[in-house]
């Protein structure tokens, strides 16, 4: 049995994506405190709405998708709970360590940290995970499992979660930036808002696939599109000239300090 605790944007692509790819609705409960959210919940997905403390009993999984300023209050509500039986427990909450999820739990409860992304919203995520103390191997597989189901997954040492949160956690809001700009000056160089909005739209998409599918190096990608002295060249040299790249590895850089600083609390 699976509990999703939280149901709010990312907790709902979880549960989507978890039925989507074949899991049982009669398999799955869902801990949605808003009683409207959760009739909708159980009338689209068919799912069972429960309290925290009772998916702690029932449940073997639980996907914690809650803020991460709650997370301690509900540790302390679902650690009486958990009894001596098997448990993982899967946060997807942001700077919330493996040692403080095991520090609020009793027990040896096997814990998960993840670190996803809102494109899980259309199943294109990027999840990270990181194992506790007491996690076997066998528990984080499962954990991918569930986590793939809204895109995909990589294990990483905990020591670089802050690191994935500012690369990818924090990623698609660096690319909605950049779609932002290039949509503008399209739309103040004469272009139709619709248009420019799909050209670039499509042109990020497509080069995402080249850079995931072609196993080739970002520089050698870009230097493929940049012609000698031609237009390419001369926009990279005006991005270069406003130290665009040193801007972009700044502002990763106080996303990851920013993440680490909500890790100590």
């Amino acid at each position: 049995m699976i509990a999703i605790i939280g149901a709010g944007k990312m907790g709902e692509a979880l549960l989507a994506g978890l039925l989507g790819t074949g899991y049982d609705p009669a398999d799955v409960l869902v801990v949605e405190p808003r009683e409207e959210h959760a009739a909708q919940l159980r009338q689209g997905y068919g799912v069972e709405t429960v309290t925290a403390a009772e998916a702690a009993q029932r449940a073997t999984t639980l996907l914690l998708a809650i803020k991460p300023q709650d997370m301690v209050d509900l540790l302390n509500e679902l650690s009486p709970h958990m009894g001596r039986g098997e448990r993982l427990v899967i946060s997807v909450a942001a700077g919330i360590t493996t040692s403080l999820l095991e520090k609020h739990l009793s027990g040896d409860i096997a814990v998960v940290r993840a670190m996803p992304n809102t494109p899980a919203l259309v199943g294109k995520g990027m999840t990270a995970v990181a194992a506790g103390t007491h996690t076997t191997p066998a528990q984080l597989d499962h954990a991918e499992r569930l986590l793939r189901t809204v895109g995909e997954v990589v294990q990483v040492p905990e020591k670089h979660m802050d690191t994935v949160t500012a690369l990818s956690g924090s990623g698609p809001a660096y690319f909605y930036f950049i779609a932002e700009t290039m949509i503008e000056a399209g739309v103040a160089m004469g272009m139709p808002r619709a248009t420019a909005q799909r050209l670039v739209g499509q042109t990020i998409a497509g080069a995402s696939a080249m850079l995931n599918e072609s196993g080739e190096h970002p520089v050698v990608l870009r230097e493929a599109v940049t012609s000698p002295g031609g237009t390419t060249a001369a926009a990279v040299r005006e991005l270069d000239r406003h130290g665009v790249r040193t801007a972009f590895t700044d502002a990763i850089e106080a996303a990851r300090d920013r993440s680490r600083a909500l890790s100590e609390g």
